[in-house]
């Protein structure tokens, strides 16, 4: 799933799965169809039916497609449905909402009726891709797509209605809201021996989609965590239709991110406003359509050809912050307090971390404060992407056990760890398949990502092969001077690089006096709390209400804050479910209901983005 594509790849013929729905609803009728009725080759009339069209909601009913996700899903989100969007609605004037009193429009214009509120969230992955691309930091790059989306030399430029994105958020801010609600899921596992183990992680749609459809013994170790895409969604479509007084529908948010699975994840129907309104029954409202939370997802790659199609030269980009008369307030300070702070907390942004998050290594650093004198040991499994970690007491003993694995290969052998055993009457069967089957659950916590190499290895990521269209000749040939899969490996390595580097005194020069913050407990935005003792260890010194960079206190009074305003609990706010995916193949309507396939169509055709 992290083949890079694009609407050209897309003129092969893509054969489905031999239990794909689409092919089977094609085949004629046989009105006077004998199942016991022998036949000869020359009696049978040839056929030829017309093709299958594979299309998301098949990809997300279906079970047995085995076709690439990203196949399917390039034409109905990308940067062209980003400019149709931009040019058909009005932008909603945020300003006249923040500045009226009672419900009064104060000195503005009526709003249009068809107006929108446009958002984007920006990964730090694609960040880190722009980075390495341009040869500026990280920092710099997430300036850069900010004065895209939003500066007058940006998006603006063009289209019917000059519009651009109001808030551009970075999805790092809420990632530490899903650190800290994951360790306490991951502490809350392990003090009850009832719940299944491992946790495993929920934040990559590639995996999840693998999950539901080929391995569904494996769903109850499910981390019922949004995704940090997921979580911004919810977050900025609750609080902004709560303190602007409007519908969902009307703000439109862009998720860009690194890979094309995260457009599975935002066509999801548990991630819509029916499952976190406020009801008064409690019961999900069907009487009007879903809103999705996140509207449509491109990629790195897709973020350039957006650039593109609007004759925007990014690397003409100024590469500072919006100055302040072009920021729009954000009608509520303490959330605007936590989505757009005045340092750079890279907490989980670090070489231990790893690239998809940190979501192990903050949990096996919440664990060590509980444990003071433990150090954590690395290990590396068969392959640089199956690692495992132990805590270890000052005596030497096993406190707590947790992996990674990345890749789908790596991901087959986890799964048939965690498969139960099957029944079987030979001598020593069962012991053997026993052995085998429970070999995954010593695992308190699993890091599972489905590209190799984690989130900077997304399948939208700009490739080596791209720099030399994007770059002046000198500069593109430059980075691209080795052929072959060294080349990319080398691109890869310059974009961990990008993506774990510190920021520097000239990016905070550019921050229009934006400093180091530091508190009474940690320097928040400085080197990792965590020091290398030897070769494979690491030992956190930091206090324990700062854990990893994280203002753990900060962060909960965040999250109350935001389901207090919204009047909905944080169980609805900041948790999802997950389910097997069945094929409903040769399956009626019962009871009036639709079926699986008719629903989830029902939800992506009438939720907005042009679907």
């Amino acid at each position: 799933m992290s083949a890079i594509l694009s609407a050209d790849d897309l003129n092969d013929f893509i054969s489905p799965g031999v239990a794909c729905i689409k092919p089977v609803e094609t085949l004629p009728k046989q009105e006077d169809y004998n199942p016991y009725e022998v036949t000869t080759e020359d009696k049978v009339q040839a056929q030829n039916p017309a093709p299958a069209s594979i299309s998301l909601t098949d990809c997300l009913a279906c079970s047995g497609c085995v076709t690439s996700a990203e196949a399917v899903l390039v034409s109905l989100q990308s940067h062209t449905e980003v400019l149709n969007t931009l040019d058909s609605y009005p932008s909603l004037n945020v300003r006249s909402l923040v500045d009226r009193p009672n419900g009064v429009v104060n000195g503005h214009k009526p709003q249009p009726s068809d107006a929108k509120l446009f958002v984007a969230s920006v990964s730090p992955q694609v960040r880190a891709s722009l980075a390495a691309t341009y040869g500026i930091s990280e920092r710099r790059a997430g300036f850069m797509i900010e004065q895209f989306l939003s500066g007058a030399q940006g998006l603006r430029i063009g289209g019917q209605n000059k519009n651009g994105f109001t808030y551009v958020v970075d999805t790092n801010q809420l990632r530490e809201a899903c650190l800290v609600l994951g360790a306490e899921e991951v502490a809350e596992s392990l003090a009850n021996p009832s719940k299944p183990k491992p946790v495993l992680t929920s934040a990559c749609p590639g995996w999840i989609c693998y999950a539901e459809k080929t391995h569904p013994h494996v769903l109850p170790h499910l981390s019922t965590l949004k995704s940090p895409q997921a979580l911004s969604g919810t977050l900025l479509k609750s609080v902004l239709s709560r303190t602007l007084g409007i519908h969902p529908s009307q703000i439109w948010h862009l998720a860009i991110m690194p890979c094309f699975d995260k457009k599975l994840e935002a066509s999801r129907e548990e991630l819509t406003d029916r499952w976190w309104q406020p009801s008064p029954s409690d019961t999900l409202d069907t009487s009007t359509s879903p809103v999705r939370d996140v509207d449509c997802v491109i990629t790195s790659r897709e973020l350039l050809s957006l650039a593109d199609a609007r004759g925007v030269q990014l690397s003409q980009m100024p590469l500072k912050p919006l100055s302040p008369p072009e920021r729009s307030p954000f009608p509520d300070s303490r959330i605007s307090t936590f989505l757009f702070p005045k340092s750079r907390r890279r907490s989980e942004q670090s070489p231990p971390a790893g690239s998809s998050g940190g979501y192990l290594y903050h949990i096996m650093a919440t664990e060590q404060t509980n444990h003071p004198g433990s150090t954590i040991s690395v290990q590396r499994g068969r392959n640089a992407d199956v690692m495992e970690y132990l805590l270890l007491s000052a005596s030497g003993q096993t406190l707590m056990k947790c992996a990674r694995y990345y890749g789908f290969r790596n991901i087959q052998n986890l799964v048939r760890k965690l498969k139960p055993a099957k029944q079987s009457k030979l001598p020593g069967a069962a012991r053997r398949a026993g052995a085998a089957a429970n070999s995954g659950s010593d695992y308190a916590y699993v890091e599972v990502m489905a590209c190799p190499g984690g989130c900077t290895n997304g399948g939208g990521q700009i490739k080596v092969e791209d720099v030399v269209s994007i770059l002046p000749q000198t500069r593109g040939e430059e980075v691209t001077n080795t052929a072959g899969p060294q080349s990319q490996k080398e691109w890869l390595q310059r974009v961990d690089e990008a993506y774990y580097s510190a920021d520097s005194e000239e990016d905070y020069d550019n921050a229009d006096g934006d400093v180091i913050m530091t508190d009474g407990h940690a320097t928040i935005n400085g080197p990792s709390e965590y020091e290398h003792t030897n070769g494979n260890q690491f030992q956190n010194n930091a206090a324990t209400t700062v854990i990893n960079g994280i203002d753990i206190p900060d962060v909960r009074d965040f999250l109350r804050h935001w389901s207090c305003l919204v009047g909905v609990p944080l169980a609805k706010l900041a948790y999802t479910t997950f389910r097997q995916v069945e094929s409903d193949v040769g399956k009626k309507k019962t009871n009036g209901k639709l079926s699986d396939t008719e629903r989830i169509a029902q939800i992506a055709g009438l939720s907005g983005g042009g679907w």
